[in-house]
């Protein structure tokens, strides 16, 4: 059959480009496919009147598009007005799925009212255009850069120092009066600074790439490369407090307690960094909050038609284990008097972390190194395709351990 080229146009502010399609006339158009790394304005004949069935449009913007424009409803009234049966068009990530269909008496075609269009819609959140780094400079040829990820605990562990020089300050709200003098304070960031990276280091190593590690020991200090486990930098951190405590003389339930309700600022500004890092992503969805990660990991499950859509998992882990879970141990904290109750809010702490994380997990993209055929959800442990992944059997023993302390701390 004959083969018809239709140009679209392009338009850029620093480039203008036509872009190309193939179509066989006396045949069924497939599919036509609008990429743009910027805007695309759609405005001319997407189809040709020869076309007899039906033709599936698919506009999405590739990489951080900022949009689409689009004149569809002129399109079809005004170009196609020979086409039979149905026009389906698929606008994602904006406009969802709507149907036209041509009236031969009118001789041309209407579109149904947007409250009709399908509730099965494609709809995906474009992944927005935001640098890892804050700003960069070279300084004697070697790159300096800071890190949203970096800014994310020096902020966090700021606002926590501020919590808890909040609490000291405020004598009324512990049993016995402030456990510590604000003094103290730089050396527990110490304590803690060296617990995070040295237990998150570690814990990385041996949860989820022991034999890798083993093979090569002196990439365990490499920590500039990246792997860094959050229940490995809980138990530095529980480490790091208790050597304090014993050292400082300050009582370590109280201790526990205020720095549990310290911790939630941080791990809701790092969740928020793993999103711009666009790391930790969810799994693949079809809700219409889900977002068009980049990267050729993030996008193997894309097909022909549609990008891959996932989970923002690291903004629900974001919302429900550094906001939600703050909130309830900051009123818990200043509102309630649980600081006269030793233990409690260590233990709502990890009762609700271990809860959050466990959840999550559902849509949570497991690590590679545990996705396998046959084991696609990439659970750690199963039989016969149940089980729990990584995280959920790291957060289990949490789960159990704050609610006996909470049953515990209530009753004294």
């Amino acid at each position: 059959p004959d083969l018809l080229l239709l140009a679209f146009q392009r338009f850029n502010p620093r480039l203008q480009r036509f872009v190309l399609f193939a179509c066989l006339l006396r045949h069924r158009a497939y599919g036509i496919e609008l990429f743009a790394g910027h805007e695309i304005a759609v405005g001319q004949p997407a189809v040709h009147h020869g076309l007899h069935r039906g033709v599936r449009f698919v506009f999405r913007p590739l990489g951080h598009a900022h949009g689409i424009r689009h004149q569809l409803a002129e399109v079809v009234e005004d170009f196609v007005v020979a086409l039979h049966g149905t026009l389906h068009l698929l606008l994602a990530p904006y406009m969802g799925f709507r149907a036209a269909r041509y009236n031969p008496r009118q001789e041309r075609l209407t579109l149904p009212h947007p409250q009709t269009r399908n509730s099965a819609m494609f709809a995906a959140i474009p992944f927005p255009d935001i640098s890892p780094e804050i700003f960069s400079f070279t300084l004697f040829g070697a790159t300096i850069a800071l890190r949203w990820y970096a800014m994310a605990y020096i902020v966090g562990i700021a606002l926590g120092w501020q919590l808890i020089k909040l609490a000291l300050n405020r004598p009324a709200l512990w049993r016995n009066g402030a456990p510590m003098q604000v003094s103290q304070l730089e050396d527990l960031l110490t304590y803690i600074v060296v617990g995070v990276i040295g237990g998150g280091r570690l814990g990385y190593v041996f949860f989820y790439k022991p034999a890798e590690f083993l093979a090569n020991p002196v990439d365990i200090i490499k920590i500039w490369e990246g792997g860094l486990s959050f229940h490995g930098g809980f138990l530095g951190v529980v480490v790091a407090v208790y050597l304090f405590s014993r050292r400082q003389n300050v009582p370590l339930p109280d201790l526990a307690d205020i720095i549990a309700v310290a911790a939630t600022p941080a791990i809701l500004l790092v969740r928020i960094a793993n999103f711009i890092n666009a790391e930790l992503w969810g799994r693949q969805t079809d809700l219409p909050w889900g977002v068009i990660f980049p990267g050729q990991a993030a996008q193997a499950c894309a097909t022909a038609l549609e990008p891959c859509v996932r989970h923002p998992s690291q903004l629900y882990e974001a919302g429900l284990e550094g906001l939600l879970l703050g909130t309830i141990l900051m009123l818990l904290a200043f509102r309630f008097g649980a600081l006269k109750k030793p233990w409690l809010l260590s233990g709502v702490f990890f009762m609700g972390y271990g809860i959050a994380r466990f959840l999550v997990e559902f849509v949570r993209q497991p690590d590679a190194q545990f996705v396998t055929i046959g084991n696609e959800l990439g659970l750690a442990f199963h039989v016969n395709g149940y089980g729990l992944t990584m995280g959920q059997t790291l957060t289990l023993p949490m789960i159990l351990v704050g609610l006996t302390v909470v049953i515990l701390a209530a009753r004294r």
